[in-house]
């Protein structure tokens, strides 16, 4: 006979493992439904994302551009990493611009309604399938002005077409020496996430990046459905994988003397780089016409100082 004390182990046992059994059967289940909603809204979804601008044929995919504005000078808008829907991400900087310039936003594959891709997201292809996109819409004389990672980006673009781009522009943009561009991310993880519908919750219940912002609840509730479509898929997750060879790449660029180089940057970064403003000082101190502008406000400076970009790109580009 047991001792009473092991009897009561047994029994312990017993229902401890049961009470995981059943609450394995319970989170398989959970996200089975959350996995099945998340399939049955994204069709639903589908749906309802309204289009805008215009797809452009690109080896023979199609990316979509918006054209605003019916200014004499143009400028190419390009979106930084992860900006799901770019075009409407830039609405606030678009209508403080569109009085006075033509104005191109270029949503490249995998972002906003453009086509998802399978092509290497390395810099080389980006940049060629930006200007082949501007070549379709016969735009060959244009600034350039770039968001985050379109500052690296740019930097090889102006390099490869310097006949074409008239000055360039960075909105708190990326400086190849940066910190932590060598950094292995979880790629895989941020995938399962979109695919089992877990991203979804974690949006829905996150903290509205637009709150108080100058967007109405139609744009945002277009920019939650195309960023859920959009969620690390195949391009930008290429491109994440891309990143640190990216960067690698155009430590060896700089931008050409005499391009008009007009930088804003956050008055205070955070602390995520110490540095940050006078690594941006240096990429203009040996431009003839180089200025950095520091703005109080985060990294997407466009959602709270368009007025003041767009002020300023006015005046700068009057007195070049």
């Amino acid at each position: 006979m047991n001792p009473p004390r092991a009897s009561n182990m047994k029994k312990f046992m017993r229902v401890l493992l049961k009470s995981m059994a059943v609450l394995g059967v319970s989170i398989v289940g959970l996200l089975l439904i959350v996995f099945t909603i998340n399939i049955i809204c994204n069709k639903i979804e589908q749906g309802k994302i309204e289009p805008y601008g215009q797809l452009v044929s690109v080896n023979g995919e199609k990316m979509n551009v918006t054209i605003q504005g019916k200014g004499t000078e143009t400028i190419v808008l390009l979106p930084g990493f992860g900006t799901a829907a770019p075009t409407l991400d830039f609405k606030p900087l678009i209508d403080e611009l569109a009085p006075y310039y033509k104005i191109v936003s270029i949503e490249p594959f995998g972002y906003g309604l453009s086509e998802d891709t399978a092509k290497e997201r390395s810099t080389e292809n980006i940049v060629s399938e930006i200007h082949e996109a501007l070549q379709e819409l016969k735009t060959d004389r244009y600034m350039l002005m770039g968001h985050s990672i379109a500052g690296i980006y740019g930097l090889d673009y102006v390099n490869k077409y310097p006949n074409e781009v008239t000055g360039f522009v960075g909105i708190d943009s990326s400086v190849p020496t940066q910190d932590g561009m060598d950094t292995k991310f979880p790629i895989k993880s941020l995938q399962l996430l979109k695919k089992s519908g877990i991203a979804r919750i974690l949006i829905k219940f996150s903290d509205d990046p637009y709150a108080g912002l100058p967007y109405d609840d139609d744009t945002k509730e277009q920019i939650r459905m195309i960023t859920l479509k959009n969620f690390y898929n195949t391009s930008t997750s290429n491109e994440l994988e891309y990143i640190s060879e990216n960067f690698t790449a155009a430590k060896n660029l700089t931008f050409p003397k005499d391009l008009p180089l007009l930088l804003f940057v956050q008055a205070k970064s955070g602390g995520v780089e110490k540095n940050w403003i006078p690594l941006h000082e240096e990429q203009v101190k040996h431009s003839v016409y180089g200025k950095v502008i520091t703005l109080d406000g985060d990294h997407y400076l466009h959602h709270t100082k368009s007025q003041e970009i767009a002020d300023n790109v006015r005046s700068f580009m009057q007195s070049k």
